[in-house]
């Protein structure tokens, strides 16, 4: 392949990214509930288009939009939050965007042009405000509290009792609970606060992230009757939702996951470890056989 053939094949390549993400903005401008969310997309559904014109413009080509990434980001932004979505194929475009460097005295005035345009866009991401991410601290607490306790008390529970059914049934009575203390707890503390944040919205985010974390965690103690193989399977979930929502967290909000994900494994699996060696001493020392 000659160097002008890769240079064109960069450039439609590019030009292929830009209308792909104006359907995408333009689909979700439609969609998104909030008005001011809806105009901040539809302008940048416009200035995607306008790219695409601009590089047609230098390629002297109509090119279509790949409709699998279309697709693909439209499902995953209206799963998981529009924000989260297009933070998602963000990223999927930097990795793209070391090609630019091949086009420096190729075209005229490339470089100032994309970082004007990375400015533009990035000032239009950060106007955007979706809810659930305004509500993110409450469903962090309600995770944290319900990984770091629950692992603790099932993994005490699991030496303790040794009897899978009483196992899930003071894991779900202690769960149901604390979700519910928690709940409160939050409605208070964001009562309290001057923030724009409803008390009643933010004491739900944190009750629902706790039951459902809660559900999770006892899930296997339900299926299965090996008290050891539950209690594995337990701290696998675990350490899968601590994955999960810190990526998530890192892609909408731009935030470091590594860091944040060591931390919360290291504080989860700590307080499992101490109190199922905790569990086993009160065992033995109250002589329960069950």
């Amino acid at each position: 392949m000659t160097k002008k053939e890769s240079i064109g094949d960069i450039i439609e390549g590019f030009q292929r990214m830009e209308i792909t993400e104006h359907i995408i903005y333009k689909h979700l401008a439609t969609v998104v509930k909030d008005a001011e969310n809806s105009r901040i997309l539809s302008q940048m559904a416009v200035d995607e288009l306008r790219h695409y014109d601009d590089w047609e413009k230098i390629s002297k080509r109509k090119i279509k939009p790949n409709m699998w990434h279309v697709w693909k980001y439209i499902l995953i932004s209206r799963v998981f939050g529009f924000t989260f979505g297009i933070k998602l194929m963000e990223r999927d475009e930097e990795k793209a965007q070391h090609n630019y460097s091949r086009l420096i005295g190729e075209i005229p005035g490339i470089e100032k042009w994309i970082q004007e345009e990375e400015i533009h866009e990035q000032k239009l991401l950060e106007m955007l405000d979706e809810e659930r991410l305004r509500y993110a601290g409450s469903i962090v607490l309600g995770l944290n509290d319900a990984l770091v306790e629950l692992t603790g008390a099932l993994a005490g529970l699991t030496l303790a009792l040794q009897n899978v059914k009483l196992i899930a049934l003071s894991g779900l009575i202690i769960g149901i609970a604390a979700s519910l203390s928690m709940a409160a707890s939050e409605y208070l503390s964001t009562r309290s606060e001057n923030t724009d944040k409803i008390p009643t919205r933010a004491a739900f985010y944190t009750g629902i992230a706790y039951i459902i974390t809660v559900m999770i965690l006892v899930s296997p103690y339900l299926i299965f009757s090996n008290y050891i193989l539950d209690l594995i399977i337990t701290l696998s979930f675990g350490i899968i939702i601590i994955a999960v929502f810190n990526y998530y967290i890192s892609v909408a909000k731009d935030q470091p996951f590594r860091e944040r994900f060591v931390e919360m494994v290291i504080l989860s699996l700590g307080i499992a470890t101490f109190s199922f060696i905790l569990g086993y001493f009160i065992r033995i020392w109250l002589d329960i056989e069950i």
